[in-house]
């Protein structure tokens, strides 16, 4: 049976959505918990499919969060292996400094569903069916488009959300992943960053009611498309 690990950093900010995709693939699935569980191991070096979740520290807060040096080591390894890696969120801004790109703040939020403008790349890329979709975003920071990496995806307060290197390593800003059930979570889990930024939770579940069902069956599609060119 294959693999699929996930770097959790946040209890609530877990597969989600994209669960039932791997589980139907026919994947094993094991969660790491960041800054409890060592991210040096052979057995994530190794696993089939590595995911590097989402969560509310930042790419470049290793000083502060020394776990983050193993994790980054992790991903170097792996994508010079050419290993199948997938990003979400921190976990692709992580993922871009393995690569050597920059990761930054952007100068304000982006907090909610908002549409994905794709680029001719990210037309012609395992992403295709989320063309002009509206999307869930929740961050503060942005990756640069590594060397060598593709970019796929734009938003309108985002110019970088989303890039691949080859068919094995695919890095997202936004949350594919998101499971529309259980948005409450994340309402709770980040309330403090929410007031902080002036935003109502009750605005983010009307647009969560209006459009996660829909990035839903979208998420699928994208995981199977982008499962079945890195070959996982």
């Amino acid at each position: 049976m294959k693999t699929a690990i996930a770097i959790r950093h946040v209890a609530f900010e877990d597969l989600g959505t994209l669960r039932r995709v791997l589980e139907m693939r026919g994947y094993r699935i094991e969660y790491r918990e960041a800054g409890v569980d060592r991210l040096d191991t052979a057995a994530l070096d190794q696993a089939d499919l590595l995911v590097a979740l989402g969560g509310p520290i930042g790419a470049n807060d290793e000083a502060q969060y020394p776990f983050l040096e193993q994790e980054l080591r992790l991903l170097q390894a792996r994508l010079g292996q050419r290993r199948p890696t997938l990003g979400i969120c921190l976990g692709a801004q992580l993922m871009a400094r393995a690569l050597g790109a920059k990761v930054a703040p952007m100068g304000h939020k982006e907090i909610g569903y908002a549409p994905l403008k794709l680029t001719e790349a990210g037309r012609a890329s395992a992403l295709a069916p989320l063309a002009d979709a509206p999307v869930l975003h929740w961050h503060g920071d942005q990756f640069a488009v590594p060397r060598g990496a593709q970019w796929l995806a734009a938003s309108e307060r985002c110019p970088h959300q989303a890039y691949a290197v080859g068919d094995y390593a695919l890095g997202l800003q936004f949350h594919l992943e998101a499971e529309p059930q259980q948005l409450e979570r994340w309402l709770i889990g980040h309330s403090g960053e929410l007031a902080a930024a002036g935003i109502d939770p009750r605005e983010l579940r009307e647009q969560n009611r209006r459009h996660g069902e829909a990035l839903t069956a979208l998420a699928a599609q994208v995981l199977t498309r982008w499962l079945g060119g890195a070959g996982a």
